[in-house]
């Protein structure tokens, strides 16, 4: 069992940052594949970035590299978001996801590959 909590959501202009944080417990986190998925309203949940358990491999999607980063302190349990140069297609509601069944050593884009989830954080990006 993980719980998830996620923080650090909410308004910014278009060009802002925001930081976007996730924190974990009920396993080792180490050994937790940690992702950021987005649902914008009336769209399915898409994938944003995971990172592997370590934190030496991770997986942007093509929306978002060069803006976003994803990175993970495992001492704090807790993996990030950092988001730059924000887009209003950026605003959705944004997840913290967690996959336990490979020892965070594999990363996958599909929303099926993870089964614990945060409750969501708004993200709205304004023109």
């Amino acid at each position: 069992q993980v719980q998830l909590r996620e923080s650090g959501g909410g308004v910014v202009q278009a060009g802002g940052s925001l930081r976007l944080s996730c924190g974990a417990s009920g396993r080792t986190f180490s050994r937790i594949t940690m992702a950021w998925f987005r649902q914008a309203p009336g769209k399915d949940r898409v994938f944003v970035a995971a990172i592997s358990g370590s934190g030496r491999n991770t997986v942007l999607t093509n929306d978002v590299k060069g803006r976003f980063t994803i990175a993970r302190d495992n001492a704090e349990n807790t993996v990030y978001l950092q988001m730059n140069s924000l887009k209003p297609k950026d605003t959705a509601v944004y997840y913290c996801a967690a996959d336990t069944t490979a020892g965070g050593t594999v990363i996958s884009r599909s929303p099926n590959a993870y089964m614990y989830w945060g409750q969501g954080t708004q993200v709205t990006v304004s023109s």
